[in-house]
């Protein structure tokens, strides 16, 4: 008999070269973020007995608001991982260096206008006001502001060498980076507790410095060795290629703006109707099911530039092979889920203490929206692949534009509360998670017309 890491070995090189290299990538990535949902359960109950409750749901909402900037990309990141995957597959070197290099100049323009427009801006904004917490808090949100909203757009730019990395099939090395970003903020905010009372200052110091100094380090390490052939420079910048990586990409960007009001707005809503406090609770529940949506992500993530690279090579019977596998973990997952949803009492008592208490109904609809999201996840990562967009585009702006009224109906007019707000957003995936894997069979059964074939 073969020991089990001999059965493991065999496992892992057997089946298409593609294939082999996705089952490796998913192991690894399973080891690494393993760690890091051990670090992000450890850094919640930590960052709350800091701040104290209703800090740190100022934090997370602001925070949250800021980070819908990051989609003002106009979808270049995700133009370019198509487009990189491309070349890539074409060995086309240069082709490649060229959407390197026209994707981080033009993401550092846009960027820095952004950060030109909003830095006098901000100081006429009573940020008190958007963020619902009282006029005579002690807290100077103005420079806290400012300081997280600078980091995060250096973090978006920096970030792009973890797409690149994504996009030439080695999703475990660019899984690295957010891990190694927690465990220093997690280092940094113990010596915080140890040192220092609640400050928002010093969480989003702890918090914003870490990402943007491991992925500084990233960059550098990669351009000047593994992707030497593919570093940036002014040289390669072409505006012809510009507007081909935000053809594609514009209507990704889109399909991100619907993505940020259906997903990053729960925050906000739920402190202008209920109150910051509420979105404590709200976070806590997200993140307790957050280790399912990492863990599927994990097997996803390999799965987007693999498909470009198969659907370019029209290999369309690995496609339906792979799409079989997944639909069978995906039934692991519902289990996973409901079982969650029945130890979740006793998991907030021993995770969180009596700090927070966070109601049954909110856990099941929680659930609900990981396996509606996973589900979608199956069949949109392929089409995303493929570039063909425009029916994901239409049926993502229905549902932002849903999204915010109706959570608004059930939180508040229906007394629903934090309840409503997820709810709302299970309703507003639904009809296209329903959709998705009929464009998917149209699309490899070659039957796809008008806005399924677009």
């Amino acid at each position: 008999m073969q020991s089990p890491l001999g059965l493991l070995n065999n496992y892992l090189n057997k089946g298409h070269s593609r294939s082999q290299n996705i089952k490796k990538n998913i192991l690894l990535s399973f080891g690494i973020k393993g760690g890091s949902i051990v670090v992000t359960f450890l850094l919640v109950p930590l960052t709350l007995g800091y701040l104290g409750a209703r800090d740190y749901g100022i934090w997370l909402t602001m925070s949250s608001v800021i980070a819908w900037f990051g989609f003002f990309d106009i979808g270049l990141g995700n133009g370019l991982r198509n487009r990189f995957a491309e070349a890539v597959a074409r060995n086309d070197k240069e082709l490649a260096r060229t959407y390197v290099s026209t994707t981080y100049f033009g993401l550092a323009a846009i960027f820095g206008g952004l950060w030109l427009i909003f830095t006098p801006v901000s100081f006429f904004i009573d940020w008190n006001v958007v963020f619902n917490i009282p006029v005579e808090s002690e807290h100077n949100l103005q420079s806290l502001v400012l300081y997280v909203f600078t980091l995060f757009l250096l973090r978006f730019v920096l970030k792009l060498i973890a797409i690149i990395i994504t996009a030439d099939q080695k999703p475990a090395i660019s899984n690295t980076f957010d891990p190694v970003s927690n465990v220093i903020s997690l280092l940094i905010i113990y010596i915080l507790t140890l040192t220092t009372q609640g400050s928002l200052m010093y969480l989003a110091v702890a918090v914003t410095f870490s990402p943007v100094f491991v992925l500084l380090v990233a960059s550098l390490y990669f351009f000047s060795r593994d992707y030497r052939d593919y570093r940036p420079s002014i040289r390669y910048f072409r505006a012809s290629q510009f507007r081909d990586l935000t053809g594609l990409g514009f209507q990704f960007f889109i399909i991100q703006i619907a993505v940020l009001v259906i997903f990053s707005t729960d925050n906000m809503i739920i402190a202008q109707v209920l109150g910051p406090e509420y979105v404590t609770p709200y976070n806590i529940a997200f993140k307790y099911f957050q280790s399912v949506s990492m863990a599927f992500a994990i097997l996803m993530n390999p799965l987007w530039s693999a498909y470009t690279q198969a659907y370019t090579l029209n290999d369309i019977s690995w496609i339906r092979n792979i799409t079989r596998k997944l639909v069978k973990i995906w039934m692991l997952v519902l289990l996973l889920v409901v079982m969650m949803v029945l130890i979740s009492g006793p998991f907030y008592k021993l995770w969180v203490g009596d700090k927070v208490e966070i109601p049954l109904v909110l856990t099941v609809f929680m659930g609900l929206y990981i396996l509606i999201s996973t589900w979608n996840n199956i069949f949109v990562y392929f089409i995303n692949g493929t570039g063909k967009v425009r029916f994901q585009l239409y049926s993502s702006i229905i549902a932002a534009a849903a999204n915010i009224p109706l959570s608004v109906f059930l939180a508040r007019d229906l007394n629903m509360g934090v309840t409503g707000v997820i709810m709302a957003t299970c309703i507003c995936l639904l009809p296209g998670t329903l959709l998705a894997p009929v464009q998917y069979k149209m699309i490899l059964n070659n039957t796809a017309r008008g806005i399924w074939n677009k």
